[in-house]
Order: C-alpha cells, then structure tokens, then sequence
C-alpha cells in the first residue's frame, strides 16, 4: 500500500501525459479529457484473460511489448472470482449482448508485484453482472454515468457492432465494447495514446503515459475500406499482410482486393488452373508476376479477420481479362488466343458473351473463389467493356450476377453496372469525378447501395502533386486536404446517406512496383478516408486534423512505413521517411 500510494504521488507531480486523448485519428465521436487522470504502464502490467478476449489481448501485448520492454504476459484467469478491480487494473468488457464469449481486459501498473491485465468474458446476464463486480475500483458507476447507461453492459450495448468506450483514471483503464471487433478498435486507440515510440521494434526509455478521460466511439459508416490492385503488378503474401495491419490501426474494416486484370490473374482455381499457371506469369513493364495459392489465400483471408478487416475479392469481368483470355482461348469471341499484355491501356479485351462455356467458366470461378472467402461480398468488376454493345453487357452482367447470388454472395460492382437489372442486395461502386450520376440514383432508386470511390478525392494511385515521382494524373492530383474534404453522405445528387454503405480508397499499381511504394501512395492519404468512413460529422475539421495527423509522422517513422511527406501536414520534425528494401521479384512466381 506505502509503494502504490508513493507511485500515486509521483504521478501527481508527474508532466501530462505526451499525447491527448483527442490526438486520435479517426476522431472519435465523444472525447472527455481528465487531465488529472493519466495512467501510466509499468514493468509489473500483465493480462489476464479469458477465452472470449484472449486474442484482442494477445494482440495488445504483442504491439506494446516490443518499444516497452516489458514482459506484459497472458494468462488464461478471468476475474470470476468476485474480486474487484485492483489498483492499476485495464479492463476490456464484451457485454453480455455480444455473440461470443465476451472478452474484458485489465492492464495494471502496479509496482509491488506482477500486476495483472485482465480480459473477462461475460455470458449472459451473469457473467454481465460478474464483469460489472469485476470492474469495481475502476469506477464501473463514473463510466456509466458518462456512456449516458446503467453500467458496463449496457454502455456496451449502445455501441453497436464495433463501438467502444475506453475510460482512462489514475488507476487504470477500461474499455467497453459488445463485440470482439469493438475491443480491438478500442485497443487501436488504447495504442494510439501512448507516445509515439510505441510503434518501435525495439525497447526504448520512455514514461509510458496515457493521457486520463473518456472516449465514446462507434463508426459512421459500416464499410470502411481500401483496394489493393495486386494484378497489374503482383505483390506477395507478406506485403498483403501489412497493408492488412495499415488498414486495421486505422479502423478500416475492407480491404477490397482486385485480383484479375490485363496484366495478370492471381488467384489459383482448381478448376482452371491454367488461369494462374499461364494468366498469372506477366505483370506491367514485363516482371514475372505470380498468383496466390489458394493456401495462400486462405492465409491473407485469415489474418485479415483476425484484425476485424474482411476481404472482398475481384474477379473483373466481362473486360478486362486478357490474362484469362491468353491462358484459355476459347473464351475469346475469336477463339484465338491474344498476345500476353503488359501494357496500361484499358478497354480492348472481354470474354465472348455469346458462348456457354463463358457462363460455366464465371460459376467456375466465382464458386470457389466464394468457396474460400467467409465475408459476404464478391465483387463482379464490370468496368471499362467498352467493345461490349451496351445491351449484350447489361445481358452478361444479369446473368453474371444470378451466378455470384448462387454462391451465397452480396454482387458488388464499379457503378457501370447500374444499368443491369437489380439483384438483392446488391451494391454498386461509384469512381466518378463528378457528383451529378442519374444512372447510379436510378440504380440507388432500384434498390442498390454504394460505396463511394470518387477517382478525384480517393483514388490514391493519383499523384499529391504535379512533381510526384509515381502515380498518374487523370482525375486530378489529390493531396491530402482534398482526399480529406468531402462528405461521403452528401456526395451523389439524389442518393441520401442511408444508400450509402461506406467509403473506400483503391490503389492501382500500374506505377506502383514495391511495398514502399504502397505505402508512399497510401500515407498520409489513407488516416483521411478513415476518418470520412469512421467519425461523425459534426468532428469533421481539416485545421484540427491536420494537426492531429502530424503526430503520426513518428509513429510511421518508428514502425519503418514509409510516407509522403507532404506540405499540407505540419511535421512535428523534419520527416525522416524510412523505405522498405527493394523486393526479389524473381521469387514472387508460384
């Protein structure tokens, strides 16, 4: 009792906390600042664990382990035993609404032993009740109170799918949430409040403070997302991999994969396996290219979903499909196989709609591809056929889509299929440089949603600026202040923001070669669409969020990403920009 109550009068005369609650990005909806409140981690923090919020947990600990140093283990004890909530104690509650076992974390700093952090599932009302004894100390009545609810449980059940509340006091910090996924968005934040050198590899000397108050936050919109276009240039499992987690630590919750093109198919079928063995072989500018391995798949699907992202695959159809086209002739109207094509043009291939084996090749496809991807979405393409008469495209898309709607799958499509007959559910993706659509509305007016993808605000393979190295120009050049001011709400003349389903960034890669070059063309643009998909508003600001995406600057920095240093941003320090190593693309080939 004398250390902590020492370490309680050391904290008082302690500096504040380096970051402030309301430095996240995306911005929260409700922050509440207690400057007399910063928590502080230290040495003795642990996690104690249940099964339901074992893996947000794990995960903490594993982005908080390397730059601190400190041992932070996990152990399978949940406080079912009545004990209230010791000094020191993080708490992640999953209400008694959530699906799952529900998790709740508890991170102590205490320095007289090896202080616990606890994650508690709660089932049903009595583990709610078991979960609200638990949090005790913490201040389970103060954080009611301010959720605006009667306790833990019901606070969570007020957040939705993936909302959270985090309370930060002097004796430890809580986070709420009804859902796995709303513990790791809370823990996202939680991660985002300590001080930037968080994001190292290595351990550093630093006063591991987080700032005190209270956080409400869910999402304005349930699609949050971005596109990787591993098809006219191939990038492997690895790179995939950390666009997942960029994606993840800024709450964006798709991550929209456009595997076929031109240029390349990368995605093996069984079925047709000369698709990836031949079709996969090219990439723009002649590289050797590559395709995934449905293990390989599998992998990228997997480690999506344990960071709450869900994968939507692109089969690009009917054009855009010379890879396939090269691999199996008879889908061509000619039944003549064309050259492989490691150009950029678009619009000159498409399969023959006219022939049978075309629709057995789509349900080939688009069977197992749905067959290895758990979310709800397969996307149909359906852009640029320009050498498709407009009433032999709107027959093949109908059809095409019955054949998507079979396996179980919501039809997701760029919005050129607006004019096709409507399938339940279906949603449309709009890239167009200009608000005034009739042909979407109609579609909209038809039953569709949209993600909104305008080519001059979010496209992120356009350039920041005239003197960018990579990149093209055609809708415009997009800095950040542009990709940032705009409403997705309000965006489409005569689509009200109900049509609206979310918003998501694509990056194209006919210039864009290397994982660094990804990043270059992701940040600082990406944090700004998270922000539009994710926060209210009423919180929308280009002054305050420009200043709260300087901090970020380091934060990159320490976890080597590389970025664009760009002018619009004021950098806390003159941007070190690291950049990733030149990949082996020879070893990039299945």
């Amino acid at each position: 009792m004398a250390r902590t109550a020492a370490r309680r009068a050391g904290d008082l005369l302690a500096p504040p906390a380096p970051v402030r609650l309301g430095d996240v990005v995306p911005a929260p909806e409700q922050v509440l600042p207690d400057p007399a409140a910063d928590f502080t981690l230290s040495p003795g923090t642990a996690i104690r664990v249940s099964a339901g919020g074992r893996d947000v947990a794990v995960q903490l600990a594993e982005w908080l382990r390397p730059a601190t140093g400190f041992p932070l283990p996990v152990a399978d004890s949940p406080a079912a035993d009545g004990s209230s909530a010791a000094d020191g104690l993080l708490v992640l509650t999953l209400s008694e609404t959530a699906p799952a076992d529900p998790p709740s974390v508890d991170a102590t700093a205490s320095v007289d032993a090896a202080a616990p952090v606890e994650v508690a599932g709660v089932a049903g009302a009595g583990g709610a009740a078991g979960a609200a004894g638990a949090a005790g100390a913490a201040g389970a009545a103060g954080a009611a109170g301010a959720a605006g609810g009667d306790g833990a449980a019901g606070a969570a059940s007020e957040l939705g799918d993936e909302g959270y509340r985090l309370d930060v006091t002097a004796s430890g910090v809580r986070i709420i949430a009804a859902t796995a996924a709303g513990l790791f968005h809370g823990a996202q934040t939680l991660r985002q409040l300590l001080p930037a050198a968080i994001d190292g590899t290595a351990p550093v000397t630093e006063r591991w403070a987080v700032p005190g108050g209270s956080i409400v936050d869910r999402p304005r919109f349930p699609y949050r997302g971005a596109m990787l276009d591993v098809a006219r240039h191939f990038f492997p499992v690895e790179d995939v991999l950390r666009v997942v987690d960029h994606l993840a630590r800024y709450k964006l919750n798709h991550l929209h994969l456009h595997l076929t093109d031109d240029q390349g198919w990368r995605i093996a079928v069984d079925s047709w396996p000369r698709l990836a063995e031949v079709g996969g072989a090219t990439e723009v500018g002649g590289g050797p290219g590559g395709y995934y391995t449905q293990a390989d798949y599998r992998r990228i699907v997997a480690y999506a979903a344990r960071r709450h992202v869900t994968v939507v695959p692109e089969i690009d159809l009917p054009g855009h499909t010379n890879a396939a086209l090269v691999a199996y002739p008879e889908l061509t109207p000619g039944k003549v196989a064309p050259p492989p094509y490691t150009g950029t043009e678009v619009g000159f291939s498409y399969v023959d709609p006219a022939d049978e084996r075309t629709y057995a090749f789509v349900a080939d496809v688009v069977g197992e591809v749905a067959a290895l991807t758990p979310g709800p979405w397969l996307h149909l393409g359906g852009d640029e056929a320009f050498k498709v008469p407009a009433d032999t495209y709107r027959a093949f898309v109908e059809r095409a889509q019955t054949l998507v709607a079979a396996t179980g799958k919501t039809v997701v499509g760029w919005h050129q299929l607006a004019p096709a007959g409507h399938v339940d559910g279906r949603v449309l993706q709009w890239w167009g440089t200009n608000g005034d659509d009739p042909e979407t509305a109609e579609a909209v007016r038809r039953g569709a949603r949209l993600i909104l993808s305008p080519g001059n605000r979010v496209y992120l393979d356009m350039k920041y600026a005239a003197d960018t190295p990579i990149g093209h120009d055609w809708a415009g050049l997009i800095d950040v202040r542009r990709a940032y001011d705009w409403d997705p709400g309000t965006h489409l003349t005569g689509v009200p923001a109900e049509a609206v389903l979310g918003v998501e960034a694509p990056l194209w890669t006919e210039s864009v070669t290397t994982l660094a070059e990804v990043e270059f063309m992701l940040f600082p643009r990406l944090p700004a669409v998270a922000e539009l998909g994710w926060s209210p508003r009423s919180t929308h600001d280009w002054a305050g969020f420009r200043e709260r995406l300087a901090a970020h600057g380091p934060r990159w920095a320490a976890a080597g990403i590389t970025f664009h240093p760009s002018p619009d941003v004021p950098w806390p320090t003159p941007a070190a920009v690291p950049t990733q190593p030149t990949r082996d693309t020879t070893a990039d080939t299945h």
